[in-house]
């Protein structure tokens, strides 16, 4: 998103956005408790089509924009390979999403059962709020091992502090995240037409999203 924002900005100086990151079944509810958001986009793009079916938002604005991966992420200086990461005896704590809210908590519970590793690791979850927190929990040492968005392994201030192993994308549902126009208006229509440009699909394909159509 700071780069989605930087490279939107230069090319629509008037327009200042605030971004707000959470989890996507939280921003949901405090939607419709009329939350004053321009633009939604969810992890899941299923809360912006429950929004456009309870009549929130701006009709037809709901668009997909990326495809989401897992990866089982470690920091540099841990002595684990995230590729068996979660298989180890040694592993404590491991990080995921919470299922509740986070729509990649949801699939990394998916991924967990279909790997067989859901009932054996399930005393071990420590939960975030959100696939940032998740991440914290790793990096501060409160879980050994994390599973988190590629984007976010990607993300340049994280790239350099961590390692991580691809799950498998036939392990868990598919990942499409979209989004929501909740109040219409030109700014906002231009930050979408942006995010499903060429320009935008480029920086999430950077990330390691896939890009709807290819």
């Amino acid at each position: 998103m700071p780069e989605i924002a930087r490279q939107f900005h230069a090319a629509h100086p008037a327009v200042e956005l605030q971004i707000a990151y959470g989890s996507s079944g939280n921003f949901f509810a405090q939607i419709g408790n009329l939350a004053p958001f321009d633009v939604f986009l969810s992890a899941d793009v299923e809360y912006p089509r429950k929004l456009a079916s309870a009549g929130i938002g701006a009709g037809n604005s709901v668009f997909t924009y990326a495809v989401g991966r897992l990866v089982v992420w470690v920091p540099a200086g841990s002595p684990l390979d995230p590729a068996t990461a979660l298989r180890e005896p040694s592993v404590k704590h491991v990080a995921i999403a919470n299922p509740q809210h986070a729509p990649y908590g949801r699939a990394a519970q998916a991924a967990l059962r279909t790997l067989g590793l859901e009932e054996s690791l399930e005393p071990k979850l420590v939960l975030g709020e959100n696939i940032a927190q998740t991440l914290q929990f790793v990096e501060s040492g409160a879980a050994d091992a994390g599973i988190v968005a590629l984007s976010l392994a990607l993300a340049p201030p994280v790239r350099a502090r961590g390692r991580y192993w691809e799950i498998p994308l036939d392990a868990y549902p598919r990942l499409e995240q979209g989004g929501i126009i909740l109040k219409d208006s030109q700014a906002a229509r231009d930050f979408r037409a942006f995010l499903l440009s060429a320009g935008g699909r480029r920086i999430l394909k950077q990330y390691g999203f896939v890009v709807p159509g290819e």
